[in-house]
């Protein structure tokens, strides 16, 4: 979680009990407001920007009698975040053959990484679509194995240049021309960093922009580095002008600084965030969810999306009826599970879950899910399906198959029996509520 998350939700319990929002409590949280922001690294004169304006809006709110004083004011608060991050999604539109995007940072931000992430998300997007990949990054030791090593991981190819090539401005033009040549639809080109920024880097920046003319030139920075990120985000657009930004450990960071400021400073799009360490933990930036983030609400939006794009719809109506009928098999457990495993980490859904961001902060043993799945692709089909009983000859049998001991295929058995016992009393508690003749006290 945020730091900055823990600090708005003391604020906010801080306004419970107010009957009204005045002038004088509105102040007093407009100041913890600010204290909050700066504390996150938010630029001085963003934060001060944006506290006079809940202030303002604060004032001149009319009260809503249903709401109470606290919700207005997190209301008030989630729609400024938004407005100032940007209030919608700037996708990299993919018009022209080939478009070619840039990518460009300080040495350490992650730029070759983010460029096989890149690649790995227009693949999945557009799956008709090619992609090249560019490694003009020629100074760093390892970085053009490294390259290919991550494109090898996405089976994109990558263009290196001639053995032993020192000009990035070459490699870059020569695969402009092999991305025209050969039909690819999408070009991104990694480039080298610096410790700091230096007019060497620059100016090799300029002349492979110049060299290349980008649809999209894209600065890469961690948001752990908080206003470093902006400042130096600046700085590579007086040179080079930069289209957006991929902020990465956006996941990990303790500040939402940069995320919060870097558009309002820099007046380009944060359009990217990097929120894991696999090749497709990179999402487009959308400002309602990072708002919702920082408030504690969950990512509701960033939750479908992984739903939409990794379950399978058809298959997840079946299942359900199958679960309201209490019929699913230890079959239709694993392909529950598979489907839910695509998604991502059960810890990193459990955050996108509003109201149960804190249990993101639980150590959850995941190798017990994979003791599950391992456990049932042990048993035969047969078994899988029910159509035969586990006698104990069996469960000593999946427990050697899956290098688990029989207690734990015993508990497994155990706890699936519960699932269906609950599963069959369902259509009757639903009754139950219906009629408000529950069988406990409320």
């Amino acid at each position: 979680m945020f730091g900055l998350t823990e600090k708005f939700q003391q604020m906010f319990s801080g306004l419970v009990g107010k009957k009204v929002l005045t002038e004088d409590n509105i102040s007093d949280a407009a100041r913890q407001v600010r204290l909050a922001l700066l504390d996150a690294d938010v630029n001085y004169s963003v934060a001060s920007n944006f506290v006079k304006r809940v202030k303002e809006k604060g004032v001149g709110d009319a009260v809503i009698k249903s709401v109470s004083p606290g919700q207005q004011f997190t209301k008030l608060i989630h729609e400024e975040l938004v407005s100032l991050m940007g209030t919608k999604e700037s996708p990299l539109e993919i018009q022209a053959v080939p478009t070619v995007i840039l990518l460009c940072g300080l040495q350490g931000s992650g730029k070759t990484t983010q460029c096989a992430k890149l690649a790995a998300y227009f693949k999945k997007k557009y799956s008709g679509k090619r992609t090249l990949l560019a490694a003009c990054d020629l100074q760093r030791p390892a970085a053009v194995e490294q390259l290919k090593t991550l494109a090898s991981q996405i089976a994109v190819p990558v263009h290196t240049g001639m053995e032993g090539e020192k000009d990035p401005v070459r490699v870059a033009k020569e695969a402009l021309h092999k991305a025209r040549c050969e039909g690819f639809d999408i070009l991104i080109v990694d480039t080298a960093g610096r410790l700091h920024v230096d007019a060497e880097l620059m100016q090799q920046l300029v002349e492979i922009k110049a060299a290349i003319n980008p649809h999209e030139v894209l600065f890469v920075a961690s948001a752990a580095t908080g206003q470093d990120a902006v400042k130096t985000a600046v700085a590579f657009d007086k040179d080079v002008q930069i289209t957006g930004t991929i902020l990465t450990m956006l996941d990990g960071s303790a500040r939402a600084g940069a995320a919060i400021s870097i558009l309002e400073v820099t007046g380009k799009p944060l359009k990217f965030e990097g929120v894991g360490e696999k090749m497709d933990d990179l999402q487009l930036f959308n400002p309602h969810s990072m708002a919702d983030r920082i408030l504690g609400m969950g990512d509701v939006i960033n939750l479908v999306r992984k739903a939409t794009e990794n379950i399978d719809e058809e298959e997840s109506r079946a299942l359900e009826k199958k679960i309201l009928k209490a019929t699913f098999t230890y079959d239709d457990y694993l392909k529950q599970m598979a489907m839910v495993k695509r998604m991502g980490s059960l810890k990193s859904l459990l955050k996108m879950i509003p109201g149960m961001s804190d249990f993101g902060a639980i150590d959850f043993d995941e190798k017990q899910f994979n003791k599950i799945e391992a456990m049932i692709t042990s048993m035969t089909m047969q078994e899988r399906m029910e159509k035969v009983e586990l006698v104990p000859s069996r469960r000593h049998r999946i427990a050697a198959g899956s290098g688990t001991h029989v207690d734990d295929v015993n508990r497994m058995v155990k706890k699936f029996k519960e699932l269906k016992r609950l599963c069959k009393e369902l259509p009757a508690l639903k009754n139950q509520m219906k009629k408000g003749n529950m069988p406990w006290n409320p």
